[in-house]
């Protein structure tokens, strides 16, 4: 009751400050197609990045019907500094620094789903894990870095730093467990995370969430719990 009245008191406050609590029980659900609904999220280290992993879990009905944002992670350099995103009929799109790979699934199961992804400027090597379960490798930007001040945004997809969200991108659904690593997790650790360990993430870490829900977003127990 405590956790659905903050919330419903920061939705009509539209509070600029950041939030910082466990959510590990939580998703949050954004409940309708828009384009003023998202999360923001600060990230633990402010460092520029020559590595990452990101794992989250999602729940949506919207894969057969159109194109959607996973994870944006925008910076001053590039909008896609890292983009997770779905495209309806082709798969899993991953950009790092602007271009990107595409990972082909013919659609998203309705049921809950978990995904991790992984990437190394030394190689360029990327990495997705879809439940479990590994796609070919590919590689993507090699000798890049990710940089600083990111904004990093959850139900939309930045087409600038920090904004210019178009409703037909917007995630309709759940989306938790949202945790991320500056270095990329061995095959044994990303299945530990998969099914339910933490591996004490230092970019983002769900346990110790810092974010700023804005719009029609609500916070809800996990259906995936």
């Amino acid at each position: 009751m405590e956790k659905l009245l903050w919330c419903f008191l920061t939705m009509i406050s539209f509070s600029q400050a950041f939030g910082h609590e466990d959510m590990s029980t939580w998703a949050f659900v954004f409940p309708k197609v828009s384009d003023t609904s998202y999360v923001s999220l600060e990230a633990e280290s402010k460092e520029p990045l020559n590595a990452f992993t990101v794992c989250l879990r999602f729940y949506t009905a919207l894969s057969t019907v159109r194109s959607f944002s996973i994870f944006s992670y925008a910076t001053e350099k590039s909008y896609n500094d890292i983009l997770l995103f779905w495209t309806k009929d082709k798969g899993y799109h991953f950009a790092v620094g602007g271009p990107e790979v595409l990972f082909t699934v013919s659609e998203i199961p309705q049921a809950p789903t978990h995904i991790c992804a992984s990437w190394e400027s030394a190689t360029g090597i990327v990495e997705l894990w879809v439940d479990g379960k590994p796609r070919v490798r590919k590689s993507l930007n090699k000798g890049y870095t990710v940089w600083t001040n990111a904004s990093i945004i959850l139900g939309q997809e930045q087409d600038s730093y920090g904004g210019r969200f178009d409703a037909k991108q917007s995630l309709v659904g759940d989306i938790g467990d949202v945790n991320m690593w500056d270095f990329v997790l061995s095959p044994e650790q990303i299945n530990a995370v998969y099914v339910g360990g933490t591996l004490s993430p230092n970019v983002l870490n769900w346990r110790s969430l810092k974010y700023k829900a804005q719009g029609e977003v609500f916070i809800k127990p996990q259906l995936w719990s």
